[in-house]
């Protein structure tokens, strides 16, 4: 049982429950958590429904590791903004005099990190991160699209058992000119919408922006929100006036287009978009609306997640 006691009450309520019936496991830090049968379940079956929405997309399945090349990391320009979020890999790369002065820090209770250095990959902040450098060069005539889904990490433990410093994000990803990525993005916003709907939950579009970092961010964050480059699908999981976001469509523009080198056919920038659906925050909305006998939920929603 965490150890927290000063969060929101709603938010602990519900962790409490959560953890009191094993839909999630706690290990000892906030955000980071085992996950029983029953959410496995249902969060599995939210993911086939999310593949089979997309079917007509016709995308490209791609399905990368947890972790990101540092290189590609850097040149994302995710430090600029997000820096407070990041997780790196680092590793023992001593001699035996080093390790033999690393156990005695661990038996001693200091600091045993510091024999540890940053390695060549960092964890992967977003599931779309990957693709754009595997695309760099010339798109054919209609651009290309993706599906993705990985384990993704941020650091921002919280007793809100909605956000998670470790969970897996699907998304479908598009490459390709202004006109192409807008109406793929509208088209995500509407169905996105219905899909949560149609398993019961109270979802609603909402512009939104980044957690941009420092005085610059906030700026930027404007900037987001005035240009409406994202949208979120939010939910009333523990909160009606502080709605989960469980879905996010983000318009690049031409980022990652300059950044990685991706050009359109006729030669300009590339423009990009990705809808992202959470599916542990989905899946915790769907066992806050319905509760957790599967065997009461609205035949309906069973029908629908074919459960």
């Amino acid at each position: 049982m965490t150890s927290v006691t000063s969060a929101e009450p709603a938010y602990k309520e519900y962790l409490d429950a959560l953890l009191d019936a094993g839909v999630l496991i706690y290990t000892g830090v906030d955000g980071v958590y085992g996950k029983g049968g029953i959410f496995e379940r249902v969060l599995d079956a939210f993911d086939r429904y999310v593949t089979r929405m997309g079917t007509d997309q016709h995308a490209t399945v791609l399905r990368f590791p947890p972790v990101i090349t540092k290189k590609n990391f850097e040149k994302s320009d995710y430090l600029k903004s997000f820096p407070h979020l990041a997780g790196t890999v680092h590793s023992f790369n001593g001699n035996e005099r080093e390790h033999v002065d690393l156990l005695s820090k661990l038996e001693q209770g200091d600091d045993w990190t510091t024999h540890f250095v940053s390695s060549d990959v960092v964890l992967t902040p977003a599931a779309c991160y990957p693709v754009y450098p595997t695309v760099a060069g010339t798109l054919p005539p209609d651009g290309r699209l993706f599906d993705v889904m990985s384990y993704c990490f941020r650091h921002e433990p919280s007793i809100d058992p909605s956000r998670m410093q470790i969970f897996r994000m699907h998304e479908y990803v598009r490459v390709g000119n202004p006109s192409h990525v807008r109406a793929f993005r509208d088209l995500w916003l509407d169905r996105g919408l219905a899909m949560l709907r149609a398993v019961g939950l109270d979802a609603r579009q909402e512009v939104a922006n980044d957690p941009f970092f420092g005085r610059t961010g906030k700026m930027l964050a404007v900037n987001q929100r005035d240009q409406a480059l994202k949208f979120e699908l939010v939910v009333p999981v523990c909160s009606t006036e502080k709605p989960t976001a469980v879905v996010s469509c983000n318009y690049h523009q031409d980022h990652f287009g300059e950044t990685f080198g991706i050009h359109q056919h006729d030669g300009t920038l590339a423009h990009t978009a990705c809808v992202g659906f959470g599916l542990e925050r989905i899946t915790l909305a769907l066992f806050k609306t319905h509760g957790f006998d599967l065997a009461a939920w609205p035949v309906s929603v069973t029908q629908t997640l074919e459960l």
